[in-house]
């Protein structure tokens, strides 16, 4: 079902139109809140991704230009699907590779109807784009944390034209869903129809405020179920067998990249060895 619709311009391409299925969202908001209840439930989760939003806003929102090594690997901590794979980037001369493609990717980010050309562009940067294809999802967590309001959340596992994979897929309203392919494409106004349908349905449920964040842990859960159901096979290095109900929710949000208590991070350099916040918030290489 479509849970939202909006007049479209003439001049404008026409809207995705995202078939989405109503008892699936209903079962999965439902394991979502009893998953959260014994942690402090969903408040607790939502000002988490909150404070992980304002971390990145301090670091790139007015300056990513003067972007220091140290605190981008802090952010890297946060982002589950590039913080394993960006380990060569982390020093010269790649990290100032990786600043400059930051800094072009924030410039007039207010113009979003060139959100997926400065995304192309910005994995461009990267030589190999089949080896680096986390390069995407380190755009998507840049934009989004940056900017909310403006960048829905648009990893891969939200969704990928390319495989068929992703939130959009576990939620399609289709009655043989192993043997479609959902023609949808894989751009900024997909992933902001979704994101609209999603606030629709849960102002339907009761919730009015910080529905940016309730969305995107709703997208985890559903996706998070579906590598709960794969055994973990997707991306099996990012994730471990599951321990309880929460913990590929908060991996995919990258709820996990720093232990309580230790500073360790899940950050690895290309010599697998890990990082370690501290106090100062410079970010040190643990021996």
């Amino acid at each position: 079902m479509g849970f939202l619709s909006r007049r479209v311009n003439p001049a404008e391409a026409p809207r995705p139109h995202l078939d989405l299925s109503g008892p699936r969202l209903e079962s999965t908001l439902a394991r979502l809140a009893a998953g959260c209840e014994p942690q402090g439930g969903l408040e607790r989760y939502v000002e988490a991704l909150k404070l992980k939003s304002a971390l990145f806003k301090q670091a790139l929102e007015d300056d990513p230009a003067g972007l220091e090594a140290s605190t981008f690997k802090q952010l890297c901590a946060f982002m589950s699907t590039v913080r394993r794979r960006i380990g060569p980037w982390l020093e010269e001369p790649g990290f100032n590779e990786v600043r400059g493609a930051l800094v072009e990717l924030l410039a007039a980010r207010t113009e979003t109807h060139a959100t997926d050309e400065r995304i192309k562009s910005f994995c461009g940067s990267f030589a190999d784009r089949t080896k680096h294809r986390w390069v995407r999802d380190l755009a998507a967590e840049v934009l989004h944390n940056v900017d909310p309001e403006r960048f829905p959340l648009m990893n891969r596992w939200v969704w990928d034209a390319g495989t068929n994979t992703g939130v959009i897929r576990e939620i399609w309203h289709a009655a043989d869903l192993d043997h479609i392919r959902i023609a949808v494409p894989d751009r900024y106004d997909t992933f902001l129809v979704l994101r609209e349908e999603l606030s629709q349905y849960l102002a339907g449920k009761g919730f009015f405020r910080d529905v940016t964040w309730y969305v995107d842990l709703l997208c985890a859960q559903v996706y998070a179920e579906y590598i709960g159901e794969q055994g973990g096979s997707y991306l099996r290095t990012d994730f471990a067998a599951e321990e309880d109900p929460m913990q590929h929710t908060r991996r995919l949000l990258g709820l996990d990249g720093v232990q309580a208590g230790s500073g360790r991070t899940r950050l690895k350099t290309i010599d697998g060895a890990a990082f370690v916040l501290v106090d100062d918030a410079r970010t040190e290489q643990l021996d």
